[in-house]
C-alpha cells in the first residue's frame, strides 16, 4: 500500500521530485532520465514508468538553466531508441519460443502469424502512433520483434517515432512548462498530459467491445 502511495505521488508532484533529483544527483539527473526512459520503452515489465510527463517536466526544468536542452533532447531520444530496439529484439527471439509452447494458454502459432500480418501491413504508423501512447508504447516493439516487422522498415519508423515523440514533449515542457498559469497547476497539467495521451486507446477500446453488439 505503501509503495502504491509513493508511486501516486512520484506522478501527482513530479516536478517537486525531479527538482530534488537535480538538486542531489546534478549532472548524474542526466543518466537518471536516461535509465527511466529506456526502462518504460525497453523492458515489457515496465510500462508504468512516467514517460510523456517526465519528458515534460524535462523541458521545464531545462528552461530554467537546471538542465541543458539540447542534452536533455539528444540523450533521451537515444534512450528511447535503444529501448525499442532492445524491445524488439527481445520480443524478435523470445516471442516465438512463447508461442511454440502447446501449454500456454491464449499463445499459438496463428496469432503470432496474425501479427506478422498486422505489421507488415501497418507497421510503420503502428510504429509512430505507438510511441505517444503511454503503455503500448512499451508493448509495441515487443509486438513488432514478435510479428517479425522488417526490421530496416522498423528502425527508419522508430528512430522518426522516437525524436517526434521526445522533441515534442521535451520543447512543450521547455516553452510552456514556466508559463504562471502552468506552473501554478503544474500536477493538473501532467494528468492532462496522461488523459489525452491514453485516450486513442481507450476510444479504441470502447469501439472494439462495441463492434460485437452491433454485428449481432
Amino acid at each position: 500500500m505503501d509503495l502504491l502511495r509513493d508511486f501516486i505521488d512520484l506522478f501527482v508532484h513530479l516536478d517537486v521530485h525531479l527538482q530534488q533529483i537535480i538538486s542531489t544527483y546534478g549532472t548524474w539527473t542526466y543518466g537518471i532520465l536516461f535509465l527511466v526512459i529506456f526502462c518504460e520503452t525497453g523492458l515489457v515489465v515496465t510500462p508504468f514508468l512516467p514517460g510523456d510527463s517526465l519528458l515534460f517536466a524535462a523541458g521545464t526544468f531545462a528552461a530554467l538553466g537546471a538542465l541543458h536542452p539540447v542534452y536533455v533532447f539528444l540523450l533521451l531520444a537515444v534512450a528511447s531508441i535503444l529501448g525499442d530496439n532492445t524491445n524488439y529484439w527481445i520480443g524478435y527471439h523470445i516471442g516465438p519460443k512463447i508461442f511454440d509452447r502447446e501449454n500456454v494458454r491464449f499463445m499459438n502459432k496463428r496469432y503470432l502469424d496474425r501479427a506478422h500480418a498486422f505489421y507488415e501491413k501497418h507497421g510503420g504508423k503502428t510504429v509512430i502512433f505507438a510511441r505517444f501512447m503511454p503503455i503500448i508504447r512499451t508493448f509495441a516493439p515487443f509486438v513488432a520483434g514478435i510479428g517479425r516487422m522488417n526490421y530496416a522498415q522498423y528502425l527508419m519508423f522508430d528512430v522518426f517515432g522516437s525524436v517526434c515523440w521526445i522533441g515534442c514533449f521535451v520543447f512543450a515542457g521547455y516553452f510552456f512548462g514556466n508559463i504562471p498559469t502552468v506552473k501554478e497547476n503544474f500536477t493538473i497539467v501532467i494528468f492532462a498530459i496522461i488523459l489525452i495521451s491514453v485516450s486513442p486507446a481507450i476510444i479504441e477500446f470502447i469501439k472494439s467491445r462495441r463492434r460485437p453488439a452491433a454485428s449481432t
